[in-house]
C-alpha cells in the first residue's frame, strides 16, 4: 500500500512553469506505474500523463492537450514522481492528482487502473 501527497500548486499566470510534486509513503515506490491525472470545475477527471517504473526506462506517455508542454519524471530514491508543467494556459486550471498503479501496464489513461490517489492539489491559471 502506499499513500500520496501532492504538492506545488497554487495561482499562477499564463504562461508560467509550475512543477507538482507526489510524495509517496509506504514500500516499494519502485513498482509503482505514476500517474497524473486532472479535473477542471464541472468535468469529469481526466488522464494526463504516465511513467512505468525505472527498470523500463521510465518510459511515459501523455494526454494529447498536454504533450509538448508537460514533463513527468521519477525519483524513486526520493519516493517522488513529478509533474514539470511549461506554457500554461486558462484551461490548464484544474485539481491535479498523483496515482499509483501495481497493474501490469495496460490503459493507463483509465482512472481503474490506478488503486492509491492522492487527494489533488489546485492549479489556477489566470490570463
Amino acid at each position: 500500500q502506499v499513500q500520496l501527497v501532492e504538492s506545488g500548486g497554487g495561482l499562477v499566470q499564463a504562461g508560467g512553469s509550475p512543477r507538482l510534486s507526489c510524495a509517496a509513503s509506504g514500500r516499494a515506490f519502485q513498482n509503482y506505474i505514476m500517474g497524473w491525472f486532472r479535473q477542471a470545475p464541472g468535468k469529469e477527471r481526466e488522464f494526463v500523463a504516465a511513467i512505468m517504473w525505472s527498470w523500463r526506462g521510465s518510459s511515459t506517455s501523455y494526454s494529447d492537450s498536454v504533450k509538448g508542454r508537460f514533463a513527468i519524471t521519477r525519483d524513486d530514491a526520493k519516493k517522488t514522481v513529478y509533474l514539470q508543467m511549461n506554457s500554461l494556459n486558462p484551461e490548464d486550471t484544474a485539481v491535479y492528482y498523483c496515482a499509483a498503479s501495481q497493474n501490469l501496464p495496460g490503459q493507463l489513461w483509465r482512472e481503474g487502473e490506478y488503486a492509491y490517489w492522492g487527494q489533488g492539489t489546485q492549479v489556477t491559471v489566470s490570463s
